[in-house]
Formats: C-alpha cells, sequence, structure tokens
C-alpha cells in the first residue's frame, strides 16, 4: 500500500474544506466584534460579513430592519392616503369628461341650471301658497279656542287636536320651503362650480389645439 499517496490526499482534501470553510464577522449591542464559523441567531438579522479561511471579505450582508407595529400602521396609512389620492384623481378626470361630453356651451350649463331652478321654484311657491292656507286655518282655530275660553268654558279636546294637527301641518311646510331654499341653494353653487371649471378645460382645449396646429405649421 503506497501509504504516502494516501497522505498526499487527505492533505488535499483538508486543504479543500480549509480553503471552502465559511467565517462570519459581527457586531454585538455593544460593539464587541466576533468572529466565528456561524452568527448567533439574535445576530442573523443584523449587519454582517462573510469571510473566506484567508480572512478575507467575501461578502456583506447588510441589517435587515424588522419594523415596529407602529412604522407597519404608518406605512399602510401612507399606501391609503396615496390610493385615497391617486382615486380622486380619477375621479376628477371622469367628471370633467362627464362635463364636457353633456354641455357644448356654457350656454347649455347656464340653461340647464335655469330649468332646474324653476322647477324648485314652482314647488316653492306651492309650498308657501300652502302655508298661507295653513296659517288662516290655524288662525281661525286659535280664534275659535280663545272664544270659548273667554266665555268660560272648556275648550273640547278634538279642538286642541284640530290645532294640534294644523301646528303640524304647517311645521312641516315650513320645513319643505327651507328645504327648497337649500336645494336652491345648492343648485346654484354646483353650476357655479360647473360653470368654472367648464371654462378652464375649454382654455385647456384650446391651448392644446393651438400647439398642435402650431407644429403642423412647424412654427
Amino acid at each position: 500500500m503506497n501509504y504516502k499517496l494516501i497522505s498526499f490526499f487527505l492533505l488535499l482534501s483538508v486543504c479543500s474544506l480549509s480553503v471552502q470553510a465559511k467565517m462570519y464577522k459581527w457586531e454585538d449591542e455593544d460593539g464587541n466584534v466576533h468572529f466565528g464559523d456561524r452568527i448567533p441567531t439574535q445576530y442573523l438579522n443584523k449587519g454582517h460579513k462573510e469571510l473566506n479561511a484567508q480572512g478575507a471579505v467575501v461578502g456583506t450582508h447588510d441589517e435587515v430592519k424588522v419594523e415596529t407595529e407602529e412604522e407597519k400602521q404608518e406605512k399602510y396609512r401612507l399606501l391609503q392616503a396615496e390610493k385615497e389620492k391617486e382615486r380622486k384623481v380619477k375621479e376628477k378626470a371622469r367628471q370633467d369628461q362627464v362635463l364636457l361630453d353633456t354641455y357644448t356651451t356654457e350656454r347649455d350649463l347656464t340653461a340647464a341650471r335655469d330649468a332646474r331652478l324653476d322647477a324648485v321654484n314652482s314647488q316653492l311657491q306651492l309650498s308657501k301658497s300652502i302655508i298661507e292656507d295653513a296659517k288662516r286655518k290655524l288662525d281661525a282655530t286659535e280664534r275659535q279656542i280663545a272664544t270659548i275660553k273667554g266665555a268660560g268654558n272648556e275648550v273640547p279636546k278634538n279642538i286642541i287636536s284640530k290645532m294640534k294637527r294644523e301646528e303640524r301641518q304647517l311645521k312641516t311646510y315650513q320645513d319643505l320651503v327651507a328645504s327648497h331654499e337649500k336645494r336652491k341653494q345648492g343648485i346654484n353653487e354646483q353650476f357655479g362650480d360647473y360653470i368654472k371649471r367648464f371654462r378652464e378645460l375649454k382654455i385647456e382645449q384650446q391651448r392644446i389645439k393651438d400647439e398642435r396646429e402650431a407644429r403642423r405649421k412647424g412654427l
């Protein structure tokens, strides 16, 4: 048996293993440097270096930051805020397109506004007319009650119920009038915004058209 040959192969194997062996370098919480063939579990996510058998750095691993619950929540909040911002931008673009598709001129917008206001004004006038009638009925009932009391008599329950019913009806139509007035204000504000935005969009359309025409002419 050739023992020299066997020894040679064993030596080659040991050298090969030595070359392939890995060493690691890391720091603990106090800044102390450590070396070893394995990194303790608590330091796996921290920054460390990988060394070869000769001590040369062959790899660098940055610290893996573990997010706290507060950081995760803030990250989620910012993500949702960005999504909401994008949604609003898309919705605004959709509304602008609907505005341009629905109305050809500013006059169309004015006509649409006036038509809605006319409808509300008709309902408003009707409600006011009913209110005047309700007031007359209530006044008559109150005078009737005053006459009965003036004569020293007890007011019948049906008359008291009638007065309360008329008071409720009057309040209902007064609230309705207030609602109509609020609708008128809302229509004016809404179409005021529509008209303002329509003008802006038309100006932008004209600007784009002029730029295209200038490029076409080579200006």
